[in-house]
């Protein structure tokens, strides 16, 4: 578990919880880097937060963005390879010994790399769609949705290794990520 307030959102508009979520990652990568940070807490943040909020994008948001014609296949199918390649390059950190090292500096630069494009990249292709095609009461209903599984995820601990080194063997199995 992480010591780290990562927020406990209830409910609101998806969009507007997903950016919060966003910018929260942006700060916590960019507390990975700052060497004179608690880096073990934070990137056991940083994990836990990553894990949370693709599971509750990818069980709830994508799939209902489809529905509504707000997204197409190609936009969410791509979202999710992200998805997978980020929690590759998360688990590369996690499995580092220590946070002082070449390695570590490495692992993050390529996860820091990967999340920043997806976080730009979605904000463009999926959020964007979303605010004109779908309405205000489908996004709150949405947020909800999207709250209730990342808080749900956030209390079983989700972003332990065991649990990203699960979900990193699910994404190979099902071709998301290349060999």
């Amino acid at each position: 578990m992480t010591t780290i307030d990562l927020g406990r959102p209830q409910s609101g508009d998806v969009i507007d919880l997903i950016l919060a979520d966003h910018r929260r990652m942006e700060d916590l990568l960019r507390q990975l880097r700052d060497s004179s940070s608690d880096r073990e807490s934070v990137r056991a943040a940083f994990s836990t937060l990553h894990v949370a909020h693709a599971e509750a994008e990818e069980k709830h948001v994508y799939p209902a963005l489809r529905r509504q014609h707000a997204v197409g296949e190609h936009e969410a199918e791509h979202g999710e390879e992200e998805h997978a390649e980020g929690n590759e390059a998360l688990l590369a950190l996690l499995e580092c010994a220590g946070t002082e090292t070449q390695k570590f500096d490495d692992a993050l630069e390529e996860l820091a790399r990967l999340v920043n494009h997806h976080l730009t990249e979605e904000e463009l292709t999926i959020l964007n769609p979303a605010r004109d095609d779908v309405s205000d009461t489908k996004r709150d209903e949405l947020g909800l949705k999207f709250a209730t599984e990342r808080n749900d995820q956030i209390d079983k601990n989700c972003g332990r290794i065991t649990n990203v080194r699960a979900i990193v063997r699910a994404a190979r199995s099902e071709g998301l990520l290349d060999d």
